[in-house]
């Protein structure tokens, strides 16, 4: 108690504090959360409840495909992918936790890169082989973690290892991928390490794979066409379109998977030719290979087929869309710029 001129007593006001930075940013930010409105964030809650649902039908032994196809629906692949971490480390079941990274593996969300690149060295083989299948599917840059798995026990542990290095884009990877490549007894995954090798883009790897053009393998001198083709490679695209001019159509459309990954400004003077042809199959195809490789055209171009096609030629189209996972918004734009619905 302090005293004032006259000898009365008063009390002593306590001191003004500034306002916290907390304070004024809850401030400052309280008028745009407002401007969200109460729906938005009831739809963002209602989002995220029905993501923990099918988590929960999935750790309770639930199929994982229907469950990617809902999360995808629900666009909650981003949260599902981070709830998944703290799931696994609560769950010891083998089949569960296998259909949980399974699950993670196919969502293509990076927020759940971290929990994937941690997986890759787990105990369980087939939870190492998802994981892998993820980081390719992310087209992850941690290669750190996947090489070791190139020498792992399980020929699909090693298979997918050898995917996920391609789909990193980082041309160091190639060298690793051959020499694997050189020693390994599995077709299968040394079709997997020539394939990743020409993804990888490392040009220095052209000549050895040509050495595997004359392979008593037909699937190995179909990988190393195929990591050719990646490669922007003459004798690959030579390969390829020796298949074309095949009579069989199911022969060409082999020559047409060696396309898969190939950027469109090296594909275009193969493909573009086949938006023509009479095998519809093929014409769709080609035309979802240009877009993947970077052509955005192309997809207008399937769009529009689509939509004046009739019948099973109308599917032929949708069953390429389907694979690039087309929103209803992007298809009803590319309709309206055509100019042929409203």
């Amino acid at each position: 108690m302090d005293f004032d001129g006259g000898g009365r007593a008063c009390h002593r006001s306590a001191p003004v504090r500034p306002p916290s930075v907390r304070a004024l940013l809850v401030v400052l930010l309280l008028p745009l959360t407002g401007l969200a409105g109460p729906g938005a964030a009831s739809k963002k809650a209602q989002g995220r409840a029905e993501a923990d649902t099918v988590l929960a039908q999935v750790a309770n032994g639930a199929p994982v495909p229907p469950a990617t196809s809902r999360l995808r629906f629900l666009r909650q692949e981003a949260y599902a992918a981070e709830e998944i971490g703290p799931l696994l480390r609560t769950t010891y079941e083998e089949r569960t936790r296998r259909n949980l990274v399974a699950l993670l593996a196919s969502l293509g969300a990076r927020t759940g890169e971290s929990t994937l690149v941690k997986l890759a060295s787990d105990g369980d083989s087939t939870v190492r082989m998802y994981a892998a299948q993820g980081l390719a599917r992310l087209g992850s840059r941690n290669t750190a973690a996947v090489l070791p798995l190139l020498q792992d026990k399980s020929s699909g542990v090693r298979r997918e290892a050898a995917r996920a290095l391609g789909a990193s884009k980082n041309p160091k990877m190639g060298k690793p991928l051959m020499a694997a490549a050189k020693d390994e007894q599995e077709l299968e995954v040394r079709a997997a390490l020539l394939e990743a090798a020409g993804a990888s883009g490392d040009a220095k790897q052209k000549t050895a794979l040509k050495t595997y053009l004359d392979s008593d393998s037909e699937s190995t001198r179909f990988a190393a066409a195929r990591g050719l083709c990646r490669l922007g490679a003459p004798e690959g695209f030579a390969f390829a379109q020796k298949l074309l001019g095949n009579t069989d159509k199911f022969v060409r459309r082999q020559g047409l998977v060696l396309f898969e990954g190939v950027p469109a400004k090296k594909a275009s003077p193969v493909l573009s030719p086949l938006l023509n042809d009479a095998d519809r199959t093929l014409a769709a195809t080609a035309a979802r290979l240009l877009h993947q490789g970077g052509d955005a055209a192309s997809l207008d171009w399937l769009v529009l087929a689509s939509w004046n096609a009739k019948g099973e030629e109308k599917l032929v189209y949708e069953k390429e869309l389907e694979t690039l996972q087309l929103a209803d918004d992007r298809r009803k734009a590319i309709l309206r710029k055509a100019g042929v619905a409203p």
